[in-house]
């Protein structure tokens, strides 16, 4: 783990911010101009798109620009301005494509990046640049993703909002690359962090006794957090056990998080496994944005 003094560092050169121009990506927008600016990192606003047949006959045929691309240039640049300040500069990228393949393809190029997302409607994913494109941009891209649900509050200032986060961890691969992010995070903003173990019910009567197994979790959890970072981010270890999802958003209302921070795999318990379950209805159903780490 990287370590600047005391607090752990991650390297990102850009955040990537895909917009699909509906009001509900403009709270992701929000986050992504201060994740930019206290990274800091460069600031892309990106938005991905298939050119209609008309259009595609112009630019083949006439070899100019279609009336669909100037128009997408010209929201995409008015979006882009609107994000700008004095201390960071968000540059307008039109991607040819799919969101699902453009996306990540855009992270790549201005790797080592963060993707920010938005995500509309009622509590679960559904149109748009969420469901089953979410998925496809978190599948496909190895970069870090933040995405902010419809229930997330809107920043207010100028500082990031995430002042309590919330570590989840199945001690998978990916759940201990996620503990640098959550420190990381817990560094800009002085905030602090609890990590959180859920243990699916028992139901085999061989299974190891609950306290023996809660202790077990509770030990390798506070190893997770490294000792010259406890000093700033104040960890609170929480074992609970049940469904993973209803453990995760209990936790998050009754805590007030301000960020959860997940590490996800295909075959984790709380991972991608399809569209409905897992990662996305934690994402879905979260009253904070949620930072998820793919390996």
């Amino acid at each position: 783990m990287p370590i600047i003094g005391d607090r752990p560092d991650i390297n990102l050169n850009a955040v990537i911010y895909a917009t699909d121009f509906s009001s509900c990506s403009e709270n992701a927008g929000r986050h992504a101009r201060l994740l930019a600016n206290q990274l800091p990192a460069k600031l892309f606003v990106a938005h991905a798109f298939l050119l209609s047949e008309p259009a595609q006959e112009v630019e083949a045929r006439d070899l100019s620009v279609s009336q669909q691309r100037k128009d997408l240039e010209q929201t995409l640049g008015a979006r882009a301005r609107a994000l700008s300040t004095s201390t960071v500069e968000a540059r307008p990228v039109l991607l040819d494509g799919t969101p699902g393949d453009a996306v990540p393809a855009c992270a790549e190029a201005n790797a080592p990046a963060l993707i920010v997302l938005g995500t509309h409607g009622g509590g679960r994913i559904e149109h748009g640049l969420v469901g089953s494109t979410a998925e496809r941009i978190l599948r496909s891209s190895r970069w870090p993703c933040l995405t902010v649900g419809p229930q997330a509050p809107t920043p207010s200032g100028t500082a990031l909002p995430f002042h309590r986060i919330l570590y989840a961890t199945d001690f998978t691969p990916a759940a201990a690359n996620a503990a640098v992010y959550a420190l990381t995070f817990a560094g800009l903003t002085a905030g602090t962090i609890d990590t959180l173990n859920v243990i699916p019910p028992r139901s085999d009567e061989n299974d190891p006794p609950l306290a023996s197994l809660a202790e077990r979790y509770r030990r390798a959890l506070d190893n997770l957090v490294p000792e010259q970072s406890r000093d700033f981010c104040n960890p609170q270890t929480y074992i609970e056990v049940g469904n993973a999802h209803d453990r995760i958003v209990e936790h998050i209302h009754k805590h007030a998080i301000d960020l959860l921070v997940l590490g996800i795999r295909k075959t984790s318990h709380i991972g991608l496994v399809m569209r409905t379950s897992g990662a996305f209805r934690i994402i879905a159903d979260a009253s904070c944005p949620v930072l998820t780490i793919t390996a």
